[in-house]
């Protein structure tokens, strides 16, 4: 079976995605210092990159599959096949102005500084997002059509439009306005770090998490595509198996169907006798969401409740039904 390279994150979503590949692999080794992992797969070669970069490297064929915000493939324009979202990493993309400024919109604020006459600076490590959602504003069609807002960057400037420059941010863009720029696009978790820098959402231009995704040749590769659906097997059951628990319990005979009507189990659970005569052994697994409303029944019905954060949860009659498709 033909091996695969598989990408993932260094940075702000290194701590999440090493979590999760924990309890999808039984052994994930990195040294220290070093941009590799082994995993207890030897046909997964992993290494650690920049997730701006994984897109492309991905799109490329650099590496057949990678981690990485849906973000960055938005603003890389790569064409990839998203394949799981991984439910972590979860960002808004965001434009925010300093407190001190009256506008509500980045609509506007383009109308008003072409009013005065000056020019509208946006600092951004999202160049193309920026540019693309700047061009979209009601107030810019207007004065400017089809024009591309000036991207400036320290190597070069692009775009024929003076009026609304982008600036490439290299980090802390926060910090930038209102000396700098004028306004920021920028992610945020909770919005507090803006705050803090006297800054106000004025709109969320996009909301990411981390996604799985795949080059597509690589999956056309019938080797290739079992490796790569392997790993989407293992990622996909860790993803599942953070939203439900595994309980056992013990049951008498005449509570079964009482405790069974109110049950939401994944599934049918599991129902064994014990050796004490007129009692019941129950398995099965339930939402996380769930389990808080439970408790109040399980206690005057049942008893023994052991609980498990299950690792995985393997859903294979799903992914062969993807295999085959």
């Amino acid at each position: 079976m033909s091996g695969v390279k598989f990408a993932i994150p260094k940075g702000s979503l290194e701590e999440a995605v090493f979590a999760l590949m924990e309890k999808s692999w039984t052994k994930v080794y990195r040294k220290s210092r070093t941009y590799r992992v082994t995993l207890d797969d030897p046909q997964i070669t992993v290494k650690m990159l920049r997730p701006q970069e994984i897109p492309t490297f991905v799109s490329d064929g650099l590496y057949d599959v990678g981690i990485t915000g849906k973000d960055w493939i938005s603003e890389t324009k790569s064409d990839v096949e998203p394949l799981l979202d991984l439910e972590i990493g979860k960002i808004k993309l965001v434009i925010a102005i300093p407190d001190i400024y009256r506008y509500k919109s980045l609509d506007e604020m383009i109308a008003s500084y072409a009013k005065q006459k000056k020019i509208l600076r946006i600092s951004s490590e999202y160049l193309t997002t920026a540019s693309k959602y700047i061009k979209q504003q009601k107030s810019y069609k207007k004065l400017y059509g089809n024009k591309d807002p000036q991207i400036v960057t320290p190597w070069m400037r692009i775009g024929t439009n003076k009026g609304v420059q982008i600036h490439l941010s290299f980090g802390a863009t926060e910090a930038k306005p209102p000396d700098a720029v004028d306004a920021i696009m920028d992610v945020t978790e909770t919005g507090t770090t803006l705050e803090q820098n006297q800054l106000k959402i004025t709109e969320i231009v996009m909301q990411s998490s981390a996604h799985l995704i795949a080059n597509k040749a690589s999956l056309r590769d019938k080797a290739k595509r079992e490796k790569i659906y392997d790993i989407l097997t293992m990622m996909r059951g860790a993803v599942q198996g953070r939203k439900y628990l595994h309980i056992y319990l013990n049951v008498e005979e005449k509570n079964i169907s009482k405790l069974l009507t109110s049950l939401p189990s994944l599934k049918k659970p599991t129902i064994s006798p014990l050796s004490e005569k007129g009692w019941y052994g129950i398995n099965t697994v339930i939402p996380k969401s769930e389990f808080h409303k439970m408790i109040p029944k399980l206690r005057k019905i049942a008893q023994g409740l052991v609980v498990h954060e299950p690792r995985q949860i393997l859903e294979l009659e799903e992914i062969k039904r993807d295999e085959e498709n």
